[in-house]
């Protein structure tokens, strides 16, 4: 039995609404008027360094105290945002956590994973398998943990079923309370139930999804989740994507991401992640440059957190800690004149 088989129950892990505040100095970077643009800061959500999956791990923790779970096992990369708060979510709900990560152990420990240790979660390091090589391997570490009298359930990969997606059902809502007027909200497409969410909500045209590479279909996986929480079918070649920002792959940081991310941090203080929310920023960017998004039009970024990722991403770190340098030095050149 799936934790999706049951009537949905929602444990209390985060803290709702989430602000939107606007972004005046960036709209106006990007040739926007100063009230087009604002961001959604679900990378506020509360619990354990916050983002997106809180919203969807309330059903699916939900669904799994109802099923009596004593464990939760998910998977991930291993700088997995997901992974990271379905530990976080364990510790508040009192239940153990394993994660099943794709690659080996032995590299950083910084960044999500250093979280994964410090919520006590356990991690199985599945090697370089392909996603359904890692899904079969949470599978086999399920079983072994039924044998020893534990009562696991297995949290879907970033969190993304139907179930999950409903979290991003009840966002959609948020939005249309805080925003009635919203033309477009940008978001990051990963495992896809955030963007079907709101897609639920929201409809298609209003809803702007930037891949990041996690995984290989993004329109047919959003489509998938979409159709099960309508009950209707939401055909593919209805969304609005973005297919141009992966670069050479999910876990590799491109030039426009990195100058979307800088854009964001020096204009109003934001900070992004190179994986998905500065996809997300730098498709935003893309779509102004190419008409998909224009002046007057109310446009939302959405903040799906991803921050503590950030710090076990070297490439990212080595370019930020250079402009650092370089600032550095132009300083004390200054003072000399």
């Amino acid at each position: 039995m799936t934790s999706d088989s049951r009537t949905p129950q929602r444990a209390t892990l985060g803290t709702w609404p989430t602000p939107l505040e606007p972004m005046p100095r960036l709209a106006g970077a990007l040739g926007l008027n100063p009230d087009d643009l604002s961001i959604k800061r679900d990378d506020l959500t509360g619990l354990g360094g916050g983002g997106n999956k809180i919203r969807k791990l309330e059903w699916l923790c939900g669904a799994a105290l109802a099923d009596g779970a004593t464990t939760l096992v998910t998977t991930g990369a291993p700088q997995s945002n997901h992974a990271r708060l379905t530990a976080a979510a364990g510790a508040r709900l009192g239940l153990d956590v394993v994660l099943v990560l794709a690659g080996s152990a032995g590299s950083s420990a910084s960044g999500n994973l250093a979280l994964d240790g410090l919520f006590g979660a356990t991690v199985v390091w599945a090697g370089a398998v392909d996603a359904e090589a890692l899904r079969s391997a949470a599978e086999q570490v399920a079983e072994q943990l039924r044998r020893r009298g534990a009562v696991p359930v297995l949290i879907p990969f970033g969190g993304s079923s139907v179930l999950g997606a409903r979290g991003y059902v009840e966002c959609g809502r948020e939005l249309l309370t805080q925003a009635p007027d919203l033309a477009t909200v940008v978001v990051a497409l990963g495992s896809g139930g955030t963007m079907a969410g709101l897609v639920d909500v929201l409809g298609p045209a209003r809803v702007l999804g930037v891949h990041c590479g996690a995984v290989t279909d993004p329109a047919r996986t959003v489509s998938e989740l979409a159709s099960g929480l309508s009950g209707t079918h939401r055909a593919p070649e209805e969304l609005r994507l973005r297919l141009d920002q992966v670069g050479d792959g999910y876990g590799v940081l491109t030039e426009r991401v990195m100058a979307a991310m800088t854009l964001a941090a020096r204009t109003e203080g934001i900070v992004l992640d190179p994986i998905y929310t500065g996809r997300a920023m730098a498709g935003l960017i893309a779509a102004t440059e190419d008409g998909d998004i224009a002046p007057g039009q109310r446009t939302i970024l959405l903040h799906s957190g991803g921050l503590p990722g950030l710090f076990g991403h070297p490439a990212t770190l080595a370019q930020a800690e250079a402009a650092l340098t370089v600032g550095g030095q132009v300083s004390r050149a200054s003072r000399k004149e």
